[in-house]
């Protein structure tokens, strides 16, 4: 069950033909994971103070379907697709929400993150089991 989140696209995230700059999904990708910690109750925030630990990006992909402009309401579905010891993926879907003109939900995006649970040094570590057993059950 993938977590929705809503933005509205700012003309900050466009470039000069008005279309969003494509490096602005990865940090799309980054709000659906944080509301996706945020919809179990969890937060990175909260991994790092409590755990010393982090979640480095070490792979990111992102396939391109249709532009997302100016104005249009975005929605970020995210899941967690994969957890393997201290791998975890992340997967993503960029929709612009429905219009006004009778406009359907247009998928944009498809993408994935993939992250390794690494202490200060970087050196891999178990994700914590409330955060794993957190993540098993959305991905179920």
């Amino acid at each position: 069950m993938p977590v929705t989140s809503k933005i509205r696209v700012r003309y900050a995230e466009t470039d000069q033909m008005g279309v969003v700059y494509y490096a602005n999904y990865f940090v799309w990708f980054e709000i659906g994971r944080v509301e996706v910690l945020r919809s179990v109750g969890l937060s990175y925030d909260q991994m790092e103070k409590d755990h010393k630990l982090i979640l480095p990006v070490v792979d990111a992909s992102c396939r391109y379907k249709a532009p997302a402009k100016y104005d249009d309401e975005i929605l970020i579905e995210t899941r967690p697709a994969m957890l393997r010891g201290s791998v975890i993926k992340f997967a993503y879907r960029i929709y612009r929400d429905a219009g006004r003109d009778g406009e359907e939900r247009k998928l944009l995006a498809e993408g994935e993150t993939v992250h390794v649970v690494c202490d200060e040094k970087f050196e891999r570590q178990p994700l914590p089991d409330s955060y794993a057993a957190a993540l098993r059950n959305l991905m179920e």
